[in-house]
């Protein structure tokens, strides 16, 4: 694995790197300016905490942060008021990713959170896939949609998302995923609507490893099927699990800066990216929710590299992992290797 360049010429442009982005959420992909913009449109006040430009101060290890969290995040969606809010944010989203070297991107979304606003779930989700359709077209971004299921919701809530999910998966819906708080709602609470949502072609992408530990990582495999991990981090406190990830192939969407955010892990430094390669384990580098965390995606590469020294074939890894472990076309994803292998073999 390649590690701290010892070479004294100037490092490759991070940004420049093609990359695939698959762990970014909706309203958390929303830029802060737009936030702002938005409240005051529709005359939603803002806590202090969404009012400034640097991000909150979160600790969402215990129940009592992960609700101020959570509060936040639902007070920030609740300045999408009309479709045209729905279609700026999904285009700038798009543009911050190809602004970012964004060749691919999964954004995940819970329609329900948003359906009273839009006359309901189905015309919802319709409205969010025309806003994605029309950001791919006005940029170039190749998007796939992630309906993500609530932990903290009942899991027939969950199997209506999976069968609306399966309705559009030849609309730009690729996989179903499951977040909030591991520490409600057990895997196997939602085993049914992982599996009608498998059968049908799409995969299983769940949060797991966060907040609770190896234990969870675990059950997104054998319990959900999952095809890939959202976070997965505290795996590294079980080697035969790390081992078995390695093994198996199974990637995981590391998001280093909402890992220390939330708490997780007290610095950049010490959230185990280089452990997690070196033993074998495809890392996807996610920026997670942008609007609360403060960096977006060329952020998390660049920790990579300056906290922990990676160099640039070590980047290009990561940007192949990320490709490899996407839900992108094969065609698409030979696209970015290759991409990837010029931006490797260009002159710095």
């Amino acid at each position: 694995m390649a590690g701290a360049d010892e070479n004294s010429s100037p490092s490759r442009n991070a940004r420049a790197l093609p990359k695939a982005h698959l762990h970014l959420h909706f309203t958390g992909a929303m830029r802060h300016t737009t936030l702002l913009e938005l409240a005051e449109r529709h005359h939603v006040h803002l806590p202090e905490a969404l009012m400034s430009d640097d991000p909150p101060e979160l600790r969402a290890t215990d129940e009592r942060g992960w609700f101020r969290f959570q509060r936040l995040y639902d007070t920030a969606r609740s300045v999408l008021r009309d479709p045209d809010d729905i279609f700026r944010l999904v285009r700038e989203v798009a543009e911050d990713e190809v602004a970012d070297g964004s060749q691919w991107l999964e954004i995940q979304v819970d329609p329900s959170g948003y359906s009273m606003r839009f006359d309901g779930l189905t015309a919802t989700f319709e409205l969010m896939l025309d806003a994605v359709r029309a950001a791919s077209a006005s940029t170039g971004l190749a998007i796939g949609v992630i309906v993500g299921a609530n932990r903290t919701r009942h899991p027939l809530d969950a199997r209506t998302l999976a069968r609306l999910a399966v309705r559009y998966a030849e609309d730009g819906v690729v996989g179903f995923g499951l977040a909030n708080d591991e520490r409600r709602g057990r895997a196997d609470d939602f085993a049914e609507a992982f599996r009608i949502a498998r059968n049908a072609g799409l995969a299983g992408v769940p949060h797991g490893g966060e907040l609770l530990g190896a234990d969870s990582v675990r059950s997104c495999l054998d319990v959900l099927g999952a095809a890939r991990v959202g976070h997965g981090v505290r795996s590294v406190e079980d080697a035969d699990l790390v081992k078995r990830l390695a093994d198996d192939g199974v990637a995981l969407e590391v998001c280093p800066a909402s890992n220390v955010a939330l708490g997780v892990y007290d610095t950049l430094a010490h959230v185990p990216v280089r452990t997690l390669v070196e033993a074998g384990v495809p890392v996807a580098l996610a920026a997670d929710d942008p609007l609360l965390f403060g960096s977006r995606l060329t952020a998390q590469y660049e920790t990579a590299r300056d906290v922990h020294g990676f160099d640039d074939d070590g980047l290009a890894d990561l940007a192949r992992s990320s490709v490899n472990a996407s839900l992108a076309p094969a065609s698409h994803r030979k696209t970015i290797l290759a991409g990837i292998d010029a931006w490797l073999s260009a002159l710095r």
